[in-house]
């Protein structure tokens, strides 16, 4: 039986992923209350309530004494239920900014709680849900299609039995992704940013490319890279991963990360066909799959 529990503070995207995880044939039930999650396992893993499997979705409406005692829940389940915990995430002043935008109420919010105050109440109250999490997915800088997009990648597409590979590059200034899994730090690399007629391009064009290409650390980085993934990759496919994000920084997120994404994703993509490409820093400018 697949279970997919899904959780996160308000305004995350949690409605987004159940709505995807519908469309894609899932059994889904909004606002579970926690204690009930072993009965309806037990249930839907005597009487299967959809072929794809079960997607609850488990936050903070719950009674924290509740969430308090979610690892013991999950104890409880039985040890044949192939389980993946989503917690999705997002900067507090992309919560806030979000509410503010849809005027809806913060579930946590009041006259003597203000919307601040309540969303960081609200990561305290989930941690022991987040501590437990498989998957882990900031949404700050996610459109709708884009976190949607996410859910097909990691949690469907993980059903084939391949493991999911994202190589996500990223700038450093804004911090490190919350779902890396791998993360290398290419800022040792010679900056195109600092030639002006590269500064306003990317490590997707072709005078960048050229750029690196030509930098002997470029290409021992890519090698050593390389080589660590091929060795360690069939060994987290073999110890049951069903995803795993490799994620490459540089200072900005433009130039060095975003080469080297580009070309990690085509030396791995045949062999790894689950294998997916984002760019954070370019805004949704790469799609997925088949990217080149």
């Amino acid at each position: 039986m697949r279970l997919v529990i899904i959780s996160g503070r308000s305004g995350s995207g949690k409605s987004t992923a159940l709505h995807q995880l519908e469309d894609q044939g899932f059994y889904c039930i909004d606002n579970l209350p926690a204690t009930l999650l072993p009965a309806l396992v037990e249930r839907g893993h005597s009487q299967p309530l959809s072929p794809a499997g079960l997607a609850v979705c488990i936050d903070a409406r719950n009674a924290h004494v509740d969430l308090t005692h979610f690892s013991n829940l999950l104890a409880e389940l039985p040890g044949d239920v192939n389980m993946d915990i989503l917690f999705l995430d997002a900067e507090d002043d992309s919560l806030i900014k979000r509410f503010s935008e849809t005027r809806r109420r913060h579930p946590l919010s009041s006259d003597d709680t203000p919307l601040a105050d309540a969303i960081a109440r609200e990561r305290e109250i989930l941690e022991p849900i987040a501590s437990a999490a498989s998957l882990v997915i900031d949404t700050s800088q996610m459109t709708i299609y884009e976190l949607r997009s996410a859910i097909r990648e990691r949690l469907v597409g993980s059903q084939s039995g391949e493991i999911s590979v994202l190589f996500q590059s990223f700038g450093f200034k804004r911090g490190v992704p919350a779902d890396a899994d791998l993360v290398f730090d290419v800022r040792i690399l010679p900056n195109p940013h600092w030639e002006k007629t590269l500064r306003l391009k990317t490590g997707r064009d072709a005078e960048v490319v050229e750029f690196l290409e030509q930098q002997p650390l470029a290409r021992d980085m890519f090698e050593e890279i390389s080589g660590f993934l091929e060795n360690w990759l069939p060994r987290y496919r073999d110890s049951n991963r069903s995803y795993i994000t490799v994620a490459l920084g540089c200072t900005g997120g433009q130039h060095r990360s975003v080469y080297l994404a580009e070309k990690l994703y085509r030396r791995f993509r045949q062999d790894y066909p689950e294998a997916n490409l984002r760019h954070r820093e370019l805004q949704g400018q790469a799609d997925g799959h088949n990217q080149g």
